[in-house]
């Protein structure tokens, strides 16, 4: 199947400040525009261009439309400014603010699908549990729920690796300011006070089916995450991973397609014609 890759800028304005947001479109030739588009939300490091080809993939074998974005301080969107720190609440304005700026628009009227990866995974729930009525289901890939050490100690070394290895050099191709992005996500989490966050209290406010997907060979997360999420909602399916990392798209692709169908398959919300 033939899936046209749609780029294009949308200007925002959150609480008076302006943003031009990157965003790619995933139109596949055989689609079905009656079911829910699918929002694709990156990691702390991720944007546009870091998913490669995974939602045309993902878009063509579901026959569902897809939006890919770089959130403020990523990819080709507005970079944060040199003197700004991201706060603990950075994940809900991303949330609750900038994500509903955007589908707005966008003219997205529609209830959709969240599909977010690591820190996207967290903003997928907290905008699921705080816009109830505009998510049809939830796909959430290595989410965090809260901060465990062991997280904490991949992010130290990621940061070494930034400043005296070559992971700058290999962030820098996808990030117009690769210094925003990384420092952005970073400097937030290894801030003293950022071991007390948690949206636990919020996971019991999601309404929509979710599918929570974690690789069993994740640096910065234990099982901890996706079980703390089926112990305080009621409609998650879990899925642990073998041979898998904290990038199940990327280390298990097939097998995340495959159960991305099956769950959305099995929660369409149409009526059943017979």
């Amino acid at each position: 199947m033939t899936v046209r890759i749609i780029p294009k800028f949308v200007d925002i304005d959150v609480d008076g400040r302006p943003y031009r947001i990157e965003t790619a479109g995933v139109e596949p030739d055989d689609v079905d525009t009656s079911l829910a588009p699918i929002v694709f939300l990156h990691e702390g490091l991720g944007s546009v261009a870091m998913w490669k080809d995974f939602p045309a993939r993902l878009c063509a074998a579901l026959g569902r439309r897809g939006l890919a974005w770089s959130r403020p301080g990523y990819g080709r969107s507005t970079p944060k400014r040199p003197d700004e720190h991201w706060g603990l609440d950075f994940m809900h304005g991303q949330a609750r603010q900038v994500l509903p700026a955007l589908l707005d628009a966008l003219g997205v009227r529609q209830r959709v699908v969240l599909f977010g990866h690591s820190d996207g995974g967290s903003i997928a729930l907290i905008h699921a549990a705080s816009f109830p009525e505009a998510v049809e289901s939830a796909v959430v890939l290595a989410p965090h729920i809260l901060v465990e050490e062991f997280g904490l100690a991949s992010i130290r070394e990621a940061r070494i690796a930034y400043e005296q290895g070559d992971l700058r050099a290999r962030l820098a191709k996808y990030h117009d300011d690769v210094d925003s992005a990384f420092r952005g996500w970073n400097d937030i989490w290894l801030n003293p006070e950022f071991p007390t966050w948690t949206i636990e209290a919020m996971l019991p406010a999601i309404s929509c089916p979710l599918l929570a997907i974690q690789g069993e060979d994740d640096v910065y997360g234990t099982m901890e995450q996706i079980d703390g999420i089926a112990r305080r909602t009621t409609r998650t399916t879990l899925l642990k991973l073998s041979s898998c990392g904290h990038s199940p798209h990327r280390d298990r692709p097939d097998e995340v397609v495959r159960s991305v169908k099956e769950f959305l398959d099995e929660h369409d919300p149409r009526p059943v014609t017979r």
